[in-house]
């Protein structure tokens, strides 16, 4: 049986979230996890730390090394590659977690906050990406793995709120098509994933709208799909746009009902950029 025992894993945030339950699903079989995270203090509304992260990492099993950095600096970003790979002695595997939101109509967002976006979703995931590359051509089963969706040109997603944000997140995507088609005769696999329904995280309750966290589902959902992806063959598993649920139903997973916040399935909110089905 396919495991993460022993893999390294280096991840863009990670102290809360999506990207901690992947970091825990990892450490479950004892994965390596490097998280590169400016979350040192606890904030009011965004509960969990890089540390608290690493805590809890290392309590599932795996082996922690928290990385106080921002993924928009370039020596920052360089800097935690060279230590994740002095620490554990190479990298298996990159996740692009780290990302901002912002759903201000194009006329209203401020450049700060777009440029913000930007740098964080597609120059971040860009450049931790470049920089792990001569590492995961060493690897035995190397992966990329980026947390975007599905890139759809239906204009209701440009529309009022989702300009700015569709472009960085779409972005993020576009690096998932270029890598795959770059490193394919490396055997590196990239791929994306992404949510078929929102998943209860502080963005939601935050920003996007409180009142979707019952009509959601839950972090390990993702989780679970991110561990099944990055357990396939890289050679045989790279250039795709994977929905959670439609991976965990490829694995033989038909009852998603533990995923669920509360309601029925027919209660779940689509996430952006999905269609129904």
């Amino acid at each position: 049986m396919a495991t993460l025992a022993g893999k390294t894993i280096i991840m863009s945030g990670g102290s809360r979230g999506i990207g901690e339950a992947i970091a825990l699903r990892a450490a479950a079989d004892g994965a390596n996890v490097a998280l590169l995270a400016k979350t040192a203090e606890p904030h009011p509304k965004l509960p969990g730390t890089i540390y608290t992260a690493a805590a809890a990492i290392e309590k599932a099993g795996g082996r922690a090394l928290p990385i106080l950095g921002d993924v928009r600096d370039d020596e920052g970003v360089a800097d935690a590659v060279a230590k994740t790979v002095e620490q554990f002695g190479g990298i298996d595997i990159v996740v692009n977690n780290a990302s901002a939101i912002d759903l201000t109509p194009t006329e209203q967002v401020s450049m700060k906050r777009y440029d913000l976006m930007q740098d964080i979703n597609a120059r971040g995931t860009f450049l931790l990406s470049k920089l792990a590359i001569p590492h995961l051509r060493r690897a035995a089963n190397p992966h990329v793995l980026t947390l975007s969706p599905p890139i759809s040109l239906d204009e209701k997603w440009f529309t009022a709120g989702h300009l700015a944000y569709s472009i960085a997140k779409y972005s993020m995507s576009l690096v998932t098509v270029g890598l795959a088609a770059e490193l394919k005769a490396d055997g590196i696999a990239a791929n994306s994933l992404w949510p078929r329904t929102t998943i209860d995280t502080a963005a939601i309750r935050n920003v996007v709208g409180a009142e979707l966290a019952d009509r959601s589902r839950t972090p390990e959902i993702m989780a679970d799909a991110a561990y099944a992806i990055l357990t396939r063959p890289s050679r045989e598993t790279t250039g795709n746009f994977f929905l959670d649920d439609e991976v965990l139903r490829e694995e033989g997973v038909t009852d998603l009902s533990k995923y669920r916040i509360g309601g029925t399935e027919a209660d779940l909110q689509l996430d952006f950029w999905v269609d129904p089905a």
